[in-house]
């Protein structure tokens, strides 16, 4: 576990609401965890106190329930749903738009988006991995997309130490997690009498600075360590190493692949609820006067039939191989787009499966038998 760079602070245990408020007088709207529809999603707080406290996220393949937390914890939970994706890569928005002017030329507008100032509260390990992979796809050097861009420039990320993973959680095994070692404002580790805080750049400093807290005892420190290290230990999935790609790629012929094409749906939900993935289709959207038209980017997944469609036929025709597609390229291609695994772990794609298909366990099978 690496150490931090900043030396560490104490939140008091009823601080949360300060902090909240310190993030506030900066001009920022506040994300953080909220029960929604029997899951912790992440939106928008309605004030500094409402933050939710005592819950815990029961998760297993095709399975999510809340269940109440024994010690009244405000971050025992693991992974909901969403994670920071939709805040700075937009499920739709509008590229550009096209129309006519006065002298009957047509014209081309761009279209950049609002973006406010957002603090995130609650920011898992594994979700700062999979946003660090984001920033790689969306602000290459050679071609910065805009509309990411301006909304990333403004986050402030306040980032959590993960003290109770869910079942299906393997950030261990990728090592992405469970504990924030970089891509964050504050980093807070939850204990009985209150959050250890670390700053992680210059505005998370200037931050805390305004709290007057005080240093953290090594005694804390110590059950920081050991928080960490207990809920690493606790994971009992894992993906059989960190590159996969010359053993995935000699099993493109592995019967596993109908195998689990008869259980999947091809429903999307693992890339929708997956934090590195980034698919996105175009359309153009004519207004109904005919007169002008917005350029659309929405999300799509390589699931669907139309993601493979190329002149004329579709290179993935069946589930088999848009099964393998996803598979294949997030544990194997990535490595040679951005030098590691498209997967940090979190284990959305396991619990949020309609019909549980378990990413680790697929792998496992496929590594089971010599190709």
């Amino acid at each position: 576990m690496r150490a931090h760079a900043d030396p560490a602070v104490l939140l008091p245990i009823d601080g949360l609401p300060a902090l909240l408020a310190a993030l506030g007088r900066d001009g920022y709207r506040c994300i953080g965890p909220a029960v929604e529809k029997g899951a912790i999603v992440m939106r928008e707080l309605d004030g500094n106190d409402a933050l939710p406290r005592g819950l815990q996220a029961e998760q297993g393949p095709g399975h999510y329930r809340l269940v109440a937390d024994p010690h009244n914890r405000y971050f025992a939970w693991a992974n909901g749903p969403q994670a920071l994706k939709p805040l700075f890569f937009a499920p739709q928005e509008t590229l550009w738009r096209a129309g006519r002017g006065d002298d009957g030329a047509l014209r081309f507008e761009a279209v950049l988006p609002e973006a406010p100032k957002l603090a995130v509260i609650g920011a898992r390990a594994c979700d700062l991995a999979a946003l660090a992979l984001q920033d790689a796809h969306f602000l290459r050097p050679e071609r910065v997309d805009a509309h990411y861009a301006a909304r990333r420039a403004r986050l402030f990320l306040v980032a959590v130490q993960c003290a109770v993973p869910a079942a299906t959680c393997f950030c261990g095994s990728t090592g992405d997690g469970p504990v924030p070692t970089a891509g964050y404002d504050i980093t807070l580790a939850e204990l009985p009498e209150g959050f250890v805080a670390h700053a992680g750049s210059d505005a998370g400093r200037a931050l805390l600075a305004t709290l007057d807290l005080a240093p953290a005892t090594p005694r804390q420190l110590d059950a920081v360590q050991v928080q960490g290290e207990a809920a690493a230990a606790a994971q009992a999935r894992a993906l059989p190493g960190k590159d996969l790609h010359d053993a995935l790629m000699r099993r493109l012929d592995h019967p596993r692949w109908d195998e689990v094409a008869m259980r999947c749906l091809a429903c999307g939900n693992c890339t929708a609820v997956c934090p590195t993935c980034f698919c996105h289709a175009e359309f153009d959207q004519p207004a109904l006067d005919g007169a002008s038209s917005t350029h659309q980017r929405v999300w799509d997944s390589c699931f669907g039939e139309s993601h493979g469609h190329l002149h004329g036929f579709n290179v993935r025709p069946d589930i088999r191989t848009r099964y393998r597609q996803w598979l294949t390229h997030k544990l194997a291609g990535w490595h040679a787009q951005f030098g590691r695994s498209g997967c940090t772990g979190c284990g959305r794609c396991i619990a949020w499966c309609p019909v549980g298909i378990d990413l680790t366990g697929e792998v496992a099978a496929l590594m089971a038998e010599q190709p």
